[in-house]
């Protein structure tokens, strides 16, 4: 494992993982491919842009000829598939979008893996395959998955195919699952930099329904250590969650924002549920943990480093804002 190929990695959490990787790995290359869709980003990576050990290539996962293209040009010998269409509100939108880039863009990558025989396939996965989750149980690896949006049911689809490689073909595969994730280059249509970005400028912050919602949200450098842990000592063929296991509502997580950035919970904003919204997830990682891995950051860290993040950058996030953005925040939010 030498030339990895990080297939999203201009987006939110794969461009920790580059960031990551190659701060931790002085004789690894990463390559990294892309569309560079509304949530990804060049001038996430410009950091690396000169360094021989990093490369872009824009492309698109679902484009058979072009994944073959960059792994036989690069010599890539690892796939880690971040890219997909992400936000559960926009799969309610234009489910097509993605079950096309969650399951057929998934399967074009692991075709290409197994046809040139790469050493490893890592997928990127989701604590939602699981579903809403009562408490106080919480979700282990062998429980059923009971997907309840179109982006969750894709994502679903694509880890089957992926174990489906592994059993049937023989492709060295790995999964993990990983709780909602915060941290530097979150596109602002996600709750946490939503709601900051608001704040900052004494915006509304629009909470789905009572606000009760439970979420485990973990900082992405923790998610990325995880990763990395199962890219190098995990069993193949296994899937293993990543998350803090520490629940936070989302109304209390909302408040903790204003109350960091000095600014009235007033703020605050009750709009209508989105449809068939999860009430809680909530993993088990005690597998992972068996591998030595801990989640290094509590929740209040890992919001305060984000929030002061996005006070720092924005002019990161200012232009994103804008266009596209405004349109489908009108469109989701508007007529709430």
């Amino acid at each position: 494992m030498r030339n990895l190929l990080i297939t999203g990695g201009a987006g939110f959490i794969g461009s920790n993982f580059v960031h990551y990787m190659l701060e931790r790995y002085s004789d690894y290359r990463i390559v990294v491919f892309d569309k560079l869709t509304y949530a990804g980003r060049r001038e996430n990576l410009l950091r690396w842009e000169g360094e021989p050990r990093f490369a872009f290539v824009q492309g698109d996962i679902c484009d058979l000829a072009a994944v073959r293209s960059v792994v036989q040009t690069h010599e890539i010998d690892t796939i880690v598939n971040f890219a997909a269409e992400t936000h559960v509100d926009r799969s309610i939108l234009a489910p097509d979008a993605v079950v096309t880039t969650n399951v057929n863009g998934t399967w074009a990558l692991l075709e290409v893996a197994r046809e040139l025989q790469l050493e490893r396939f890592h997928q990127i996965s989701t604590d939602e395959v699981y579903g809403a989750i009562p408490p106080p149980q919480r979700s282990r690896e062998g429980d059923p998955l009971e997907p309840r949006s179109p982006y969750s049911a894709s994502k679903a689809g694509a880890e089957h195919l992926v174990y489906a490689y592994y059993i049937t073909y023989g492709l060295p595969v790995t999964t993990t699952r990983g709780s909602n994730n915060i941290g530097p280059y979150h596109y602002p249509e996600k709750a946490v930099p939503l709601f900051t970005t608001n704040a900052l400028d004494d915006l509304p912050l629009p909470i789905y329904g009572d606000g009760l919602q439970m979420r485990d949200y973990q900082y992405v450098l923790d998610h990325c250590e995880g990763i990395d842990l199962v890219l190098h000592k995990g069993q193949l063929g296994e899937f293993y969650n990543v998350g803090t296991e520490v629940e936070t509502t989302n109304i209390v997580m909302a408040r903790k924002i204003l109350d960091i950035l000095g600014k009235p919970h007033s703020l605050i904003t009750h709009v209508t549920d989105r449809a068939g919204h999860d009430r809680r997830y909530a993993l088990d990682c005690s597998k992972l943990r068996a591998l030595g891995w801990q989640s290094r950051h509590s929740f209040d860290e890992a919001l305060e480093r984000t929030v002061r993040w996005f006070v720092a950058n924005e002019a990161w996030w200012r232009p994103l804002k804008s266009g596209e953005y405004l349109e489908y925040y009108r469109k989701q939010y508007g007529e709430r």
